[in-house]
């Protein structure tokens, strides 16, 4: 799935939800899932970390989508690399 994909997907699937919410709320969420991944990382099978990836992603889309924010767009700037010295691998010192 690409992100636009997945940005039209948690819209439809939770964005009357998510507005109600609030932006303050939903930051929240994605920092405590941020955790749960976290602790998938270090203590989790791959599994759990696949689970945990998936909610962090989720998640972005959730606050990206309330903010109006284009997720495709949003990681435009990696595209040719890395954003400050535009090489694959980075070269900045």
């Amino acid at each position: 799935m690409d992100l636009a994909a997945l940005q039209d997907v948690i819209e439809r699937t939770f964005g009357e939800r998510d507005r109600a919410r609030g932006v303050p709320a939903t930051v929240a969420w994605l920092a405590e899932e941020v955790g749960e991944l976290a602790q998938a990382v270090r203590k989790g099978n791959h599994d759990q970390q696949v689970h945990e990836f998936g909610d962090v992603i989720a998640w972005v889309a959730t606050l990206a989508n309330q903010m109006g924010v284009d997720l495709t767009a949003a990681v435009q700037r990696y595209a040719a690399g890395c954003p400050r010295c535009a090489t694959l691998p980075c070269t900045c010192p």
